[in-house]
Parts: C-alpha cells; sequence; structure tokens
C-alpha cells in the first residue's frame, strides 16, 4: 500500500496542560495507513486521532514526554486487583468503534464533568466530529472497548491494536459509576488483553511529570521513555524509567 501523506503545522496555541506556555504540533493527514507505518510512528512519539497523526514540537518546552510499558514481565498490584474485583458485573464489548446516542451523550457528560471538575473547555460534540476523531481513519488496527453497568453504557475507550503494541487512544466514562474506577478498569482490561495477545509493549500517550491530569498514568510505571526527538528520519531509542505502585 502507498499511503497519501499530507503534513503540515499549525500555528502555536496556549497549552492544554501548562498554562504558561505555548504549544506547537506537527501533523501528518493519512488517508489509508498501513500497520506498519503506523507502528514506525508510534515507536517514534506520534499518536493518533482519526485520520490526523501527531507530534509535539514546542520550542520552548518539552515537557511532554512519549512513553511505553514493557508487558514481558506484567503484574498486577494488589490496589488493581480489587479494582478487577469489584468490576465482576461490569459488562465489556470489544468491536470496530462506531457512533450511536448513547455514546455522544455519554461523551458529552464526561466532558461536562470534567469542565466544572478541572475546567477544561466544553463544547457539545456533533455527529460528524466524533466520527472524524474516533471512527474514521481506524482501518484495521482500531477498536473500542464499550463497558456497561445496569444494561447501561458507562464507559468507552479506543484502542489502537498492533501486532506488537497497543496504544490507548482515548477514554470517557461516566461519572456516576466512580466508585468503579471505570478509567483505571480499563486500562487494566487492556493490559490484560495485550499480554494474551502477546504484544510487547502498551502506549498510554503523552505524559507530563507531576501534572494533576496524568496522575493515573503514574500508577502504571515501569515506564520506557523515547530519548530522543520524535523525529520520523530516526531511530527510536527509549530507556526505562519508574517504580510501579
Amino acid at each position: 500500500m502507498r499511503e497519501n501523506i499530507i503534513e503540515f503545522i499549525p500555528k502555536e496555541k496556549p497549552c492544554s496542560y501548562l498554562k504558561e506556555e505555548r504549544s506547537l504540533f506537527r501533523y501528518f493527514h493519512i488517508e489509508e495507513c498501513s500497520s506498519d507505518l503506523y507502528q514506525a510512528l508510534l515507536e517514534r512519539g506520534w499518536r493518533r486521532f482519526g485520520k490526523y497523526f501527531f507530534v509535539p514540537i514546542c520550542k520552548n518546552c518539552k515537557a511532554c514526554l512519549s512513553v511505553r510499558k514493557p508487558l514481558a514481565n506484567l503484574e498486577f498490584s494488589r490496589s488493581f486487583k480489587r479494582v478487577l474485583s469489584k468490576n465482576r458485573q461490569t459488562g465489556l464489548v470489544i468491536q470496530r468503534p462506531m457512533i450511536t446516542e448513547a455514546h455522544l451523550k455519554l461523551y458529552d457528560r464526561y466532558h461536562r464533568h470534567m469542565s466544572e471538575k478541572k475546567g477544561w473547555e466544553y463544547s457539545p460534540i456533533t455527529m460528524e466530529s466524533y466520527y472524524e476523531m474516533f471512527v474514521e481513519g481506524s482501518g484495521e488496527f482500531g477498536y473500542e472497548f464499550a463497558y456497561y453497568r445496569d444494561e447501561r453504557l458507562v464507559g468507552i475507550a479506543l484502542v489502537d491494536i498492533l501486532e506488537c503494541s497497543l496504544s490507548a487512544v482515548y477514554c470517557f466514562y461516566d461519572h456516576d459509576y466512580s466508585d468503579f474506577s471505570l478509567g483505571i478498569f480499563s486500562i487494566l482490561k487492556q493490559l490484560e488483553l495485550a499480554k494474551r495477545l502477546k504484544i510487547d509493549y502498551f502506549y498510554p500517550g503523552y505524559w507530563i511529570k507531576n501534572h494533576p491530569s496524568m496522575g493515573y498514568k503514574e500508577r502504571f510505571a515501569p515506564y520506557e521513555i523515547l530519548r530522543n526527538e520524535p523525529d520520523i528520519d530516526a531511530l527510536p531509542e527509549w530507556s526505562l524509567q519508574g517504580e510501579n505502585e
């Protein structure tokens, strides 16, 4: 397959994570991305939404770190096992990404809550926007983990599954069910599947040390951290850092 790639770099904008910084991203729009190209991008620090692949190239800040978790010796702590135990009645369906009214309502509920709790910018999602971000471009690797309680959709995790990598794209859930730690539970189920498929690495997205919105990622250490710049032409160099909880 020959991919049709369009590269572009939008203007700087205020950073979503560090208010004092400006963010700048490099983008590829790839009409039909092969699994091999996606794997190469993932190993070099790129992420995906829809048909858009992106990587930070901020001029004055390097806080966003590309991390991945080796899975060869994966073991769950007691607290993680408790999360799995209290979710014994949580249903899970793994399927190709789709869009329904229930998806849109859940997405809006989650972002309204995060707007009130953490000051996230909120605007209602449209069916077209949701399709462009989470359904379009899923190719042969995109899946969703749909979680159910009381016959109700309570969580969605968008996940990309490659031959040797599992990448967590995005997750949203119903905070009315916060007692079940659905965000943590979703990562645990992704890790379980990756282990069962003999996948080497779990990619949770960018990490900023000691950032309040990323504390959950620190719970899943140790990670390998990408050492060199996220350059598509450079060979990736990873180093292991961190301890699990």
